[in-house]
């Protein structure tokens, strides 16, 4: 084909047409009747239909226009341009667009016919909260950004768009706050978005994935969401936001380590009551990671740290078990693992049934047929449900993946291979960096003053700075009663 035989800038309009055409939605109808003969060239599958019939046909058949640029004047209708340039014109069509071609001149009239379809705006599913608002991304790009601007009604929110993925042309916006977000971490994002040479992008993810510092780390470097307030929220803070044509989820970024832990809910909840969950949220995580390396640790190596009640206890509960306690504890972490990956492939319904009764039935049946014992049964079901309150998804994926290396670690070198397995974690979290941001930040590098926001929150009245972590162009939210007041389009008087 001519396709495969010259370059895009090489190609003709009619070698365009020509090749646009052996698809079956593709559609050239001429009107030869008319004063100055003309070719309606368009995609039926991606233009609205109404518009075409009541607007443009209309128009072409009424109106007894001479030039294109005497039907400009006449369509009622946005992103209207004229060109004659092929690639240019091949990608408008692919887009939504409908060219109008007089008497095959090279030149042709492009107008944005677009159609859109999405669904409806519905609460967070994978965010859900019990307070807050309960208004989630779509898979509409424009919807999205309409739910941004609405929130944040500010002059100097800006939204760039850029075009990546050679074969999807997906539409990417990155949006952040003038006067607010670092110029560092604007062109950072900019830049890494405009060097990606990828084909298909089908997701933010995929995104996500190709933007992270370290592509090779099990820790997320950007939050993934779908809530709104969030969204705007961290763009109040300096972040910088990334919204994807057809993704429901948005990305934030930079991000340390302990945003990762924290549930937008709690900016809805009294700082104390808030302050309280993400205590207990983080010790939460942390049981969740060690519960089972420490018994497989403690029973193998350590039996002297159990009281002699219990480890009576264990040792009568384990009496009958042939399995050493590294195939015990793997056998159930890896059962229910395979049982939240069934409930989470199948219908929502079927699969809230399938983790109720498959973990019931099969959690007693291996106590019943001896091959577990009902103590870690009991372990292991709390260190799941504990790495269930995991505000971010990615996160608690990465918690079941660190879940199983530390568990071989205390089975071969006990409390010190759980030690040394920490140490290796905590020595990958020092140097990992969130677009050049420091990732275990306020921790370290210390700065003790941005942990009014951090492993607890004080009330509103005493965050009256930025933190210093996301580099903020302006550092102060509260207004300063001695100063001039701004005009109401100030965004930092709210």
């Amino acid at each position: 084909m001519k396709w495969f035989q010259k370059t895009e800038k090489e190609m003709t309009l009619d070698e365009v047409l020509e090749d646009l055409s052996q698809s079956t939605d593709f559609v050239t109808y001429q009107n030869k009747a008319s004063v100055i003969p003309y070719t309606v060239i368009y995609f039926a599958s991606i233009i609205d239909p109404a518009q075409l019939h009541r607007v443009v046909l209309t128009k072409l058949n009424e109106s007894e226009m001479k030039s294109l640029e005497e039907l400009e004047g006449l369509i009622p209708i946005e992103n209207l341009e004229i060109t004659s340039d092929a690639k240019k014109i091949q990608e408008r069509l692919m887009s939504g667009y409908l060219a109008v071609r007089l008497n095959k001149s090279k030149n042709v009239l492009l107008m944005d016919l677009s159609l859109r379809k999405s669904r409806d705006l519905s609460a967070p599913e994978i965010e859900f909260s019990v307070m807050g608002p309960k208004e989630g991304l779509i898979e509409d790009l424009q919807t999205n950004m309409n739910l941004i601007r609405r929130r944040i009604p500010h002059p100097k929110l800006r939204m760039k768009k850029i075009t990546i993925g050679t074969v999807s042309k997906t539409k990417v916006i990155v949006t952040y706050i003038e006067d607010i977000a670092a110029e560092q971490n604007v062109n950072t994002v900019i830049q890494r978005l405009e060097d990606l040479d990828f084909d298909l992008i089908a997701d933010s993810s995929v995104i996500g994935q190709m933007l992270e510092d370290n592509s090779f780390s099990v820790f997320p470097q950007m939050i993934d969401t779908e809530r709104t307030d969030r969204i705007t929220g961290h763009l109040n803070y300096g972040a910088v936001a990334i919204l994807v044509e057809g993704s429901s989820n948005a990305l934030i970024g930079p991000i340390n380590f302990g945003q990762l832990l924290v549930s937008y809910e709690d900016y809805y909840l009294g700082w104390n009551i808030a302050s309280f969950f993400r205590i207990i949220r983080m010790m939460s995580i942390l049981m969740s990671i060690v519960a089972t390396p420490l018994y497989v640790a403690v029973l193998t190596y350590h039996f002297e740290l159990f009281p002699s009640k219990l480890l009576a206890t264990l040792i009568s509960s384990r009496s009958d078990i042939p399995f050493i306690p590294v195939i015990e504890v793997l056998f159930l972490e890896i059962t229910i693992d395979l049982l939240r990956e069934a409930g989470a492939r199948m219908p929502s319904k079927v699969g809230q049934t399938l983790g109720i009764v498959g973990g019931i039935v099969i959690g007693t049946a291996a106590v019943e047929a001896s091959l577990t014992s009902n103590i870690l049964l009991i372990i292991v079901a709390l260190s799941a449900l504990a790495s269930f309150t995991t505000p971010v998804y990615r996160m608690t994926n990465t918690i079941r993946f660190l879940r199983y290396p530390l568990i071989l670690f205390a089975q071969f070198l006990g409390l010190i291979g759980i030690a040394l397995f920490g140490l290796f974690v905590m020595v990958h979290l020092i140097r990992l960096t969130s677009l050049g941001s420091p990732y275990l930040a306020p921790l370290y590098p210390p700065r003790v003053k941005d942990w009014y926001d951090s492993f607890f929150r004080l009330p509103y009245v005493m965050q009256k700075k930025r933190s210093h972590f996301f580099r903020a162009e302006k550092v102060s939210r509260f207004f300063d009663k001695k100063e001039k007041k701004p005009n109401s389009l100030d965004f930092d008087e709210q």
